[in-house]
């Protein structure tokens, strides 16, 4: 049991710079990225490649955060200067992603058993806590230059903050590229944590990602920047916590990984509201209570103002 908790920590600090990348096209940008299922890909298969071809993991990593710029890049161009719908921008570039990933293989898979990758040169439960918290703190600082400040307009209302003169076509190319920057890089790193890169092993991770998103805002809330990125990181590693637990249960397979998964942003998203609902119910029982009790006084009151004629 104990071991299966610091495995899914471990995961959920890997998988977090993933879900950090989403954070930025899905809450500040508003923009609704597929090509997530196809970069995160892209970083394993380059890292993988890289390193069986006797280049430095810390390089490969590198070449493999590149590659998801560049996809992120394409994404970003067909939906600006393309003027492709956002939505199918990022399905046509998930789709393409596809091939460009067993091309960059050769094979559906490339194993990484016995090679020295990041994961064999650290512990990434001592390492990676170092590692998320940095990106976070970049991000944040990065968020409240004025060009991260502008990133953030484009997502709230595009038309006012064009009214400035910021060229949103930019910044949400910008946006984009830095968040399947960081899927990929994530990918790498999920790549030589489990010894291989496959071409399909980015399938649902947009779901994961917004899972982690979702679930974070929802138990740690989103007030700031600050807090909000942090809710990012926490609500990774509760997601894969989760799963972890579920996966324990005996009736549940791990063929049913993806099932767990999509309850689990249900009730992410759907917490929220019932919150909501029972705040206001009880809002309103305290309102009728405080009125009943208004009432009753002025009675009180005039049956004395009575007595007392």
């Amino acid at each position: 049991m104990w071991n299966s908790m610091l495995g899914a920590v471990e995961l959920g600090l890997l998988y977090a710079l993933m879900a950090l990348g989403v954070y930025i096209t899905f809450r500040i940008l508003d923009f609704p990225d597929l090509t997530v299922d196809g970069s995160f890909a892209t970083g394993g298969a380059i890292a993988a490649v890289m390193i069986t071809h006797g280049y430095t993991p810390w390089l490969a990593t590198l070449g493999a955060l590149a590659g998801g710029v560049l996809a992120g890049l394409c994404t970003g161009l067909l939906h600006t200067k393309g003027k492709i719908n956002g939505l199918l921008s990022g399905i046509l570039m998930m789709i393409a992603l596809y091939s460009i990933n067993l091309r960059i293989l050769g094979k559906p898979n490339v194993s990484l058993m016995g090679e020295t990758t990041l994961i064999s040169l650290m512990n990434p439960l001592y390492v990676m806590p170092f590692v998320v918290i940095a990106v976070k703190l970049l991000m944040d600082v990065f968020l409240r230059t004025d060009l991260g400040l502008a990133l953030r307009a484009t997502g709230d209302n595009s038309r006012m903050i064009r009214s400035f003169g910021v060229n949103t076509d930019s910044t949400t190319i910008l946006g984009i590229s830095l968040s399947n920057g960081l899927v990929a890089l994530s990918g790498a790193l999920i790549a030589q944590y489990q010894a291989f890169a496959d071409s399909s092993m980015g399938i649902g991770m947009i779901v994961i990602g917004l899972a982690s998103v979702i679930i974070g805002e929802a138990i740690f809330g989103s007030r700031s920047v600050f807090r909000a990125t942090l809710a990012v990181v926490l609500g990774s590693i509760v997601y894969r916590i989760v799963v972890a637990l579920a996966l324990r249960v005996d009736w549940l397979d791990a063929s049913d990984l993806r099932l767990i998964t999509a309850i689990i942003v249900i009730i992410a998203l759907v917490f929220p509201s019932v919150q909501r609902f029972l705040k206001q119910k009880n809002n309103a029982r305290k309102r009728t209570a405080e009125l009943a009790e208004q009432a009753l006084k002025g009675k009180r009151g005039g049956t004395a103002n009575a007595k007392a004629r």
